[in-house]
């Protein structure tokens, strides 16, 4: 059963155009019991014939803990066709995706008896679910509290042994990075390896390491997948710092099966941040913010064209932040700093200029008093304004904008945040919020917050080719039961529509969302 509505906007207020219309589709799936209360959306993937796999890790006991993985299978009419329980109990799971028909599970597991790090994918017919299981790597290491570092901020390098694995946007490469470091021992390697699971070629990347540890946020293979563009933070072992002085620079690392190349992004005064390497039209740009000063604060946003061959640089820019966008954010031109701004996507127009958005995100922790009259470290993660910045084929900055928002959550960061897509120069910001309506301020200021309802509704915010902005309500809470997970969402480029999964306690079921 699938019900469709179709939403054309109307814009109302002096900053937004007036009898603009942004026609949204959208269709609720059908409601479907579920047997797990507790769990998290891991994986949502297309299984090839326009269907939908989903994959979740779930929870059970009376103090919960992790018992396996619920793996769901929806046609293209947002029918689920069949579920699977896969009982697994032990590795962390790091990505899944499919390919070919087959589901992958690239899990991360601890192996007593041999004392070693394991990456280990289990993969199945989506058909037939009947699971195998393939070792890729086996790296020698003591057992570590926290082995997968992959976070935005405090690094941790002393525990031995640190490892991440990165995937391409298409998911069709992914490397490997292992570093262990005991007495006089310090290893590092870098793994490249396919969807299908061959490995394309392996790097020893110890030398790299004697005065920096590397910590990798990024990546982009290039379509042979001869070379593969690593970004990251390289952080110094041995030079001092002041408290508030970022201790890292930001460095490309291009490896092929002869060596590693590297490229080192700050200048005198200019220091990037949050950047995203991207291959297009044969060319190597990478994109992201900048400081003027050694510390956490940005001043604008940092454009670099390098030969993908050579790593020279052929365009650097660094676009200070517009008067605009300091209004968008603050209400004045300079009251605060901008800071904590992480990459979430880039895509283009028709032209092929960059469209280029991120996300305000900071952790932040406290003690509390738990029942029993203990102390409770409590870490909340606070997801709050969105950054839109569009550049021209050149790097030069056409606009920037900031919508305001503020969500923080302790738990699972699937409902919070948002996701986007870009049709005909047009891109379409998707949030979910328990508030009826964003709050305006001046005129001029769009603040979107969390709101005290249990339900959720569904907001669109259209940024125009100008950079001019638009928004609406497109799904009520009244409408939609289930709150959608909005920064988990499948794209569908071929027809343009953002597939949400939607999901509260026993009751889940699908939303498309179609631009049409």
């Amino acid at each position: 059963m699938k019900i469709r509505f179709i939403v054309l906007f109307a814009v109302f207020t002096a900053m937004f155009s007036y009898g603009q219309k942004m026609p949204i589709s959208y269709d609720f799936g059908e409601k479907y019991n579920d047997i797990y209360k507790y769990s998290n959306l891991v994986s949502i993937s297309e299984d090839g014939t326009g269907g939908t796999i989903l994959v979740r890790a779930y929870y059970t006991g009376m103090i919960l803990k992790p018992k396996g993985f619920f793996i769901e299978h929806y046609n293209k009419d947002l029918e689920l066709i069949s579920e699977y329980n896969y009982k697994l109990k032990g590795p962390d799971l790091i990505e899944g995706y499919v390919k070919n028909g087959q589901l992958y599970l690239l899990f991360l597991d601890y192996n007593l008896e041999n004392t070693s790090y394991d990456y280990i994918v289990h993969r199945s017919p989506i058909s037939n679910f009947n699971f195998t299981q393939e070792k890729l790597l086996s790296i020698q290491s003591e057992q570590v509290q926290q082995p997968y570092d992959h976070n935005y901020y405090n690094r941790n390098f002393s525990s031995g042994f640190t490892t991440t694995a990165l995937f391409n946007d298409d998911k069709n490469a992914f490397i490997i990075s292992a570093h262990f470091k005991k007495g006089k021992i310090n290893q590092h390697n870098i793994y490249l390896f396919n969807a299908s699971l061959k490995k394309i070629f392996e790097q020893d990347f110890s030398n790299e390491i004697e005065e920096k540890n590397y910590a990798f946020e990024n990546i982009a293979v290039s379509p042979n997948m001869d070379r593969a563009y690593i970004i990251g933070k390289a952080y110094f072992k041995k030079k001092r710092f002041s408290a508030l002085e970022r201790k890292f620079q930001y460095e490309l690392i291009m490896l092929t099966k002869e060596g590693a190349s590297t490229q080192v992004f700050d200048g005198p005064d200019k220091y990037s941040e949050a950047l995203k390497p991207i291959l297009r039209n044969n060319s190597l740009i990478c994109v992201g913010f900048y400081a003027d000063r050694k510390d956490n604060r940005y001043n604008g946003l940092g454009y670099f064209k390098l030969d993908p061959i050579t790593l020279e640089f052929q365009i650097r820019k660094y676009n200070p932040f517009s008067d605009q966008f300091m209004k968008d954010k603050f209400g004045t031109e300079d009251a605060e700093q901008v800071k904590n701004l992480i990459f979430k996507n880039v895509s283009f127009t028709q032209n092929d200029e960059i469209l280029f958005n991120a996300e305000e995100y900071f952790v932040t922790t406290s003690v509390q008093a738990n029942s029993s009259g203990g102390r409770l470290r409590v870490e909340r993660f606070h997801y709050n304004d969105i950054v839109s910045v569009k550049l021209d084929l050149n790097g030069d900055m056409l606009w920037a904008r900031n919508i305001n928002k503020s969500e923080v959550t302790q738990g699972d960061g699937a409902y919070a945040s948002y996701s986007s897509y870009t049709k005909n120069d047009n891109t379409y910001f998707f949030i979910s919020s328990s508030a009826e309506n964003p709050q305006l301020l001046n005129n001029e200021r769009l603040i979107f917050k969390q709101g005290l309802s249990r339900n959720r509704n569904v907001f669109v915010i259209q940024l125009d080719k100008q950079g001019k902005m638009s928004y609406e309500k497109i799904i009520d809470d009244k409408e939609a039961r289930l709150p959608l997970m909005v920064s988990k969402p499948l794209m569908d480029f071929n027809d343009d529509a953002v597939l949400f999964y939607a999901k509260r306690g026993t009751k889940k079921q699908l939303v498309n969302v179609s631009v049409n």
